[in-house]
């Protein structure tokens, strides 16, 4: 019991003070502030990507971005077995942001192979899952790639 209570204590001391901070809360990103976001393309992955962005709409900053994404999200069948029933799918997402301010396009894209289930809810489940997780993917880089266009601009 005292051995336990020892280990802890002296776990507990020395991680307090290790200087954790998350990847992503640099303060860079308040320096983005997303006015308006025009959406087409696939319902669901737009919902996802929309509500990873609606974080930067309250952002108070002088400059101010409207963004048209159109979505293209694809289902393709990779192989067939014997009996001609699919094995495998690929689930592909490209999505194109257009700046309205500056013109300037932006693609990224993502893919992932998705074994078919014999239970259709449930692979439906899992492909708007990998949905989200490909939304969450996209809109960090989007976020990225917005703040390093905001910083060359402001240099120049």
């Amino acid at each position: 019991m005292i051995k336990k209570f020892i280990i802890s204590f002296f776990i507990i001391t020395f991680t307090s003070s290790c200087g954790f901070a998350p990847i992503y809360s640099s303060k860079k990103n308040n320096s983005i502030s997303i006015e308006q976001l025009n959406f087409s393309g696939d319902r669901i992955f737009n919902n996802y990507l929309k509500s990873n962005l609606n974080k930067y709409k309250s952002n108070v900053s002088s400059k101010k971005i409207n963004l048209k994404i159109e979505t293209i999200y694809e289902k393709n069948t990779l192989t067939n077995n014997a009996s001609g029933e699919i094995d495998k799918y690929e689930l592909a997402v490209e999505v194109i942001v257009i700046i309205n301010s500056s013109k300037q396009k932006l693609k990224f894209k993502e893919s992932k192979i998705m074994e078919n289930m014999s239970d259709k809810s449930d692979e439906r489940a899992y492909e708007n899952s990998t949905k989200q997780t490909f939304a969450n993917i996209i809109s960090q880089d989007l976020i990225e790639q917005l703040t390093n266009i905001i910083l060359t601009e402001k240099k120049y």
